[in-house]
């Protein structure tokens, strides 16, 4: 289960990509655009699914970063189809872009 937070700045990312290359706790990074149709479909789905998580299990921190007020994080993963979904696991990274695969590893 996650639990979305929206990011502003590319600043917030830099910060929250090298605190998690010391935890390394779980966590995931959605890349989007709202012009995309997709994205804007996924995102309205995240916000109606997701705000809530359940408080008996533990959540994991799904950022979700878009295009337009962040251009430039989009390079640090290749990002170059959207909606883009990257996690960070113990045993290390995952990156998809397959849509149907993204909806499925969201839970949405």
């Amino acid at each position: 289960m996650y639990t979305p937070i929206f990011l502003k700045t590319e600043n917030e990312l830099n910060k929250i990509i090298k605190r998690q290359r010391n935890t390394k706790h779980d966590m995931a990074i959605l890349y989007v655009s709202l012009w995309d149709k997709a994205s804007q479909t996924l995102v309205a789905a995240i916000k109606e699914k997701l705000p809530n998580p359940d408080p008996t299990k533990r959540s994991k921190p799904l950022f979700i970063v878009e295009s337009f007020s962040m251009p430039h994080a989009f390079v640090i993963h290749h990002t170059t189809k959207l909606p883009h979904l990257v996690q960070y696991k113990r045993l290390g990274l995952e990156s998809e872009d397959y849509l149907s695969q993204v909806y499925h590893e969201l839970g949405v």
